[in-house]
């Protein structure tokens, strides 16, 4: 793959504020998720800000934690962060990865999503591990942004039932 990053749109019928605070929710990552990799939040705040940092219990093969780095919060419109790993000393360390949900408001028809895995800078001592990037097929992008859609849709029907 010549590209050093992967994307995928969808249109969800409900607004940005409604998408952006499921995303801003480290609990629904969970059920977001189109790899299934991704368990509990370990960190449950919610995120309001650039530089926080929350972790997320993992599965894959074997159960592993990440931390992430808010480096993109502007409610309504965009949210991302680095992905890394705490080491034994505590240190953190992020791999040059990033995933980031970018909201366009589409009046009342919705909001236009857009999911990108980004590993750009991902320095050379990590790639020469042997890492594919993505370390999934594309089409997980595409998964994560229907179960969005379908949280999304499921909190618009229950904020309406009441």
């Amino acid at each position: 793959m010549a590209e050093e990053n992967v994307s995928a749109t969808l249109t969800i019928a409900v607004s940005p504020a409604a998408v952006f605070a499921i995303l801003a929710d480290p609990a629904t990552h969970s059920a977001i998720d189109g790899t299934g990799w991704v368990r509990e939040p370990v960190d449950r705040s919610l995120l309001t800000e650039v530089g926080q940092l929350f972790r997320m219990d993992m599965h894959y093969a074997r159960g592993y934690r990440v931390v992430n780095k808010v480096h993109v919060l502007e409610p309504s419109r965009a949210i991302g962060w680095f992905t890394g790993q705490e080491k034994e000393d505590g240190e953190l360390e992020f791999g040059g990865w990033t995933w980031r949900y970018d909201l366009t408001p589409l009046g009342p028809s919705g909001t236009e999503v857009t999911l990108s895995y980004d590993w750009s800078v991902v320095p050379q001592f990590i790639r020469d591990r042997g890492i594919r990037f993505p370390p999934f097929p594309p089409d997980h992008l595409v998964n994560s942004l229907h179960h969005l859609a379908e949280l999304a849709e499921a909190s618009r029907l229950e904020a309406k039932s009441r």
